[in-house]
Parts: structure tokens; sequence; C-alpha cells
């Protein structure tokens, strides 16, 4: 449980980082950046085939971010249910 637990958190905080790298352009061009935006595109992009960006603003990370958050609370809730009950 810990371990799904903390690499759901990791995830969580890599969507926020990849949120904020993308207001600050300058600093796109380094291999953390990189990092982010591997980790991160495949999920994003499903967000992005359903929501059009709006002119210079792509709003499709930040509702990824919330969808994320909704579901990872949820399955994280979910997981303890089961391991508590399986245990006793």
């Amino acid at each position: 449980m810990e371990g799904a637990a903390l690499l759901i958190r990791l995830y969580y905080f890599a969507l926020i980082g990849r949120i904020l790298l993308s207001w600050l352009p300058q600093l796109q061009e380094n291999r953390f950046a990189e990092f982010l935006y591997n980790i991160t595109e495949p999920y994003l992009a499903v967000f992005r085939r359903f929501i059009p960006p709006l002119g210079m603003i792509d709003l499709s990370p930040i509702v990824a971010f919330f969808v994320y958050s909704w579901i990872s609370d949820f399955l994280l809730r979910g997981l303890h249910t089961v391991l508590v009950f399986l245990i006793g």
C-alpha cells in the first residue's frame, strides 16, 4: 500500500511540475523538464484530444490534474479498504 501511495503521490507532483514548467518556457530545456514531459505527456495527451486549447491557453493539464487527484484519492481509499478487510 505504501509503495503504491508513494508512486501515486510522485506522479501527482510530476503533474504539478509539468504545469508549472509550461508557464516558464526558459526552464523547459533541461533533462529534468524532459523527464517530466516524457512521463506526463501520455496521460495529458488523452485530455488534449477532448479539450482543445483556447488560443494560447491550454486548460487540459489543469483538468487532467484534477481528474488524477480525484481518481488517485478514490483508488487509495479503495485499496486501503480492501487491505483492512483482508488483514482484519
